[in-house]
Order: C-alpha cells, then sequence, then structure tokens
C-alpha cells in the first residue's frame, strides 16, 4: 500500500499529538471541574479547526504543493483534497457520537462540571481504537482487495439503517450493554464528586459516571466501525487515513459542548450522513468499474451537509419524546438527587 507517511512525518505527528493532548490535560487540570461556557467551547473548537487546516496547508507545502514540479504538484494536491475529504467527512460523523453522548449525559444527569473529564478519557479511548483499527483495515486492504467490497456493501447497509433510524429516539432502557453493567457490577445511585467506584458499608461500588464512560467507550468501537470504512472509500493511504481522523477527533470535546445545545436545530443532519454514507459505499464498490474523483466527494459531502443543515434551521423539529425511568438517582451539582 502506497503511503507519504514517512519516518519524519509520522513522527513529527506523533509529537504534536502527544503535545496536543499533553496541552489538553494540563488545561483540564489546572482549570479542574467546571461548566464550559458557550464562549470556551466556541474558542477551542475555532482553534482545533484552524490547527486542521494549517496542518493540511504544511502538508500541501512539505510535499511540493508550491513547487514546478508538475508530479510532485499533483500529489501534493491529490493529498491534500484527501485529507479535507476525509477530516468533513470524520467530522460529520463525530456529530452523531456528540448526539449520542448528550443522550447518555442527560440519561444519566451527569453535572456539566463533570461532562468534560468523561469526554477528554473518551476521546482517548476512541484515538487509540481508531489507531488499531485503522491499521487492522491497511493491512486488511493490503492483504484481501475484496475487502473493499466488504467495506461498500456495509456503508450503504449502514446509510440506510441510519435513514430509516433517524428521528427516533433510542431506547436506552432496553440497551443491551447497559443490561450487562447492571447484572456484572455494583452500582451506587449517587455521584461522588468525579469518582468513579466508591466503598459503601464495605462494599465497592461503581459510580454512574463508571458507567457513562463504559458506555462512552462502547459508542467509541460501534462508530469506528462506521467511520473506518467511510475514510478508507476516500483514501487507503494510512497517514492520511490516520491524520484527518485524529484531528476530527481532537476537536471533539469542544464540539460537544458547542452543538450539545443546538442539537435539535439539526434534527435532519442524520438524513445527510445517511445519504453520505450510502454515496462513499457505492464509491467503494465501483472502484474497479469507475473511480470517482475526491474531489467529487468533497462537493458532494460539503453540499448534502449544507443542505441537510439549513433544511434543519428552516423545517422545525417534531416534538421529541421523553425517556423512560432510569433506576439511578444520580446527583445534581446542587447535591439533591434526581430520579430519571
Amino acid at each position: 500500500m502506497i503511503s507519504i507517511g514517512t519516518p519524519l512525518l509520522w513522527t513529527l505527528f506523533i509529537v504534536f499529538v502527544l503535545i496536543a493532548l499533553a496541552i489538553d490535560f494540563l488545561a483540564l487540570s489546572r482549570q479542574g471541574s467546571h461548566t464550559v461556557s458557550m464562549r470556551e467551547a466556541t474558542i477551542w473548537s475555532m482553534i482545533w479547526v484552524a490547527v486542521s487546516f494549517l496542518f493540511v496547508g504544511w502538508l500541501w507545502w512539505y510535499l511540493g504543493g508550491t513547487g514546478q514540479d508538475p508530479v510532485t504538484k499533483a500529489l501534493a494536491d491529490t493529498k491534500a483534497v484527501e485529507f479535507i475529504t476525509g477530516y468533513l467527512v470524520e467530522k460529520a460523523l463525530a456529530v452523531d457520537n456528540i448526539f449520542v453522548f448528550l443522550m447518555l449525559f442527560t440519561y444519566f444527569a451527569v453535572p456539566p462540571a463533570f461532562q468534560k473529564r468523561v469526554l477528554m478519557i473518551g476521546i482517548l479511548g476512541a484515538l487509540v481504537l481508531r489507531a488499531i483499527m485503522i491499521l487492522i483495515g491497511a493491512w486488511l486492504i493490503t492483504q484481501f482487495h475484496w475487502v473493499m467490497y466488504v467495506f461498500g456493501a456495509f456503508l450503504v447497509f449502514t446509510g440506510i439503517k441510519m435513514w430509516f433510524a433517524a428521528g427516533q429516539e433510542p431506547d436506552l432502557d432496553n440497551n443491551p450493554a447497559l443490561r450487562w453493567i447492571e447484572r456484572h457490577l455494583k452500582l451506587s445511585p449517587d455521584y461522588d464528586g468525579e469518582k468513579f467506584f466508591i466503598v459503601t458499608n464495605g462494599v465497592r461500588m461503581a459510580t454512574p459516571l463508571f458507567v457513562v464512560i463504559l458506555l462512552i467507550g462502547i459508542v467509541d468501537v460501534v462508530f469506528a466501525v462506521d467511520s473506518i470504512p467511510a475514510i478508507f472509500a476516500i483514501t487507503t493511504d494510512p497517514f492520511i487515513v490516520l491524520t484527518s481522523n485524529v484531528f476530527a477527533i481532537l476537536g471533539l470535546r469542544a464540539m460537544y459542548f458547542l452543538l450539545a445545545g443546538m442539537h435539535e436545530k439539526f434534527h435532519l443532519l442524520s438524513y445527510g450522513l445517511a445519504i453520505i454514507l450510502g454515496f462513499i459505499g457505492t464509491k467503494m464498490l465501483l472502484i474497479d468499474i469507475y473511480k470517482i474523483p475526491i474531489a467529487w466527494s468533497l462537493g458532494f459531502t460539503v453540499t448534502m451537509l449544507a443542505i441537510t443543515m439549513l433544511l434543519s434551521l428552516w423545517i422545525p423539529a417534531e416534538p421529541g419524546k421523553t425517556g423512560t425511568a432510569f433506576p439511578f438517582k444520580p446527583k445534581r451539582e446542587d447535591g439533591s438527587t434526581k430520579k430519571k
């Protein structure tokens, strides 16, 4: 499998990610538990988007985008478009992650001050899972070309499933993962700060915050299964696949706090994502018959996202359904309990 990833590029990228995570953890440690304001979320979201486009601009320059050699210039242009397309697709799919995170936080009544730490741990899990699954996916595609058809069929199926599931409220009360956790762990009905475990009457119990962490990890796995084939439909270059994924995920926490208060405004976005997945899946299925240009994929993705977001603002959402009762009584920030 051909890749632009030289030892120098991989080293620089890994160092950058480690520095970014260190800064994030340092800021989290110094700020402590606090509710993230819209202003803070907006600033950090803009920073991460800017950093992502600075990276692809530097990569384009590094590959010879400003040079006179038509071969190296064409390579730089292609890799830049691949990165931007992959980044936008992964960023769009991450919006679905955000809405699921919001559902979990609401369902478990997670105090806003604790959500930042939970998301940070979730992002670390997502980064590790994506890296592992990308390496596995790259190896499979290298060894077995027919895997591309499996990925394509899976994406088309996922797009159809997402289309018919759009607008329906997930039923967490009957979620198999949650039911399994309840059967195998001793659970505390209350939060105790940001602790994951507490000891009550000599019994070690998991707090609702730990349950949320486990469920977010499961969500990361589920969404990675959807998004990894999607990015491989755009490019099979492991360096572009991994970097576009990582940059999309690094800004996920800030984007959550930015979009959490306006998720109902983009109620039609799931339909747009379903169409995009169907398009990308079809692109993979046609790979040996006709290769759809990357620029077309980028244009289609941007157009579909813009259309569904504008339609969401124009067409009002139907009143949402309320969830059923939840047995835990997580503590709120004021110390009282709130039964779900």
